[in-house]
């Protein structure tokens, strides 16, 4: 791992831990650097999608993966002024999390213009090669003092 700036790693802590959504799913900064992000959501009985099976709610996981994504682009567009918003997001579930068990997402931003990140993300439970969820997503990047038109 790369050695972020700290201003990378308030933004990603804030993004984790802060936002309204974030907060009150209680996710947990898990790791930042340079295009990469990961993030955790503890189980909690309150996320259970079924009761029955004590499975983390497939919603969350959206939101986990969503934010993680979100991640990795803003920690791979640097530290000047910008916005962001989700502009296209496609989740392949694979399975059901593990009954009572959390889900951590880590993201990859491996493409970034002046304007659009792409983002790749997995999600897991117990064994990272056993994937919940892959999400592939791209992002608005709206830096204010960016010219129109630069790639």
């Amino acid at each position: 791992m790369t050695q972020v700036p700290d201003i990378v790693r308030q933004m990603a802590e804030h993004m984790a831990t802060t936002v309204p959504q974030a907060a009150s799913l209680g996710f947990k900064l898990v790791s930042v650097d340079v295009g990469r992000g990961s993030i955790q959501a503890a189980w909690r009985e309150d996320l259970v999608g079924d009761p029955d099976t004590q499975v983390i709610a497939g919603g969350v996981v959206t939101s986990l993966l969503d934010h993680t994504c979100g991640l990795a682009m803003a920690s791979a567009a640097g530290t000047e002024a910008f916005s962001t918003a989700t502009l296209d997001l496609r989740i392949d579930y694979m399975r059901a999390a593990a009954p009572r068990a959390g889900v951590v997402a880590e993201a990859h931003c491996y493409k970034l213009t002046s304007t659009i990140g792409f983002v790749r993300a997995e999600a897991w439970d117990v064994d990272k090669s056993d994937l919940i969820a892959t999400a592939q997503a791209a992002f608005v990047l709206n830096r204010p003092n960016a010219k129109a038109g630069t790639r």
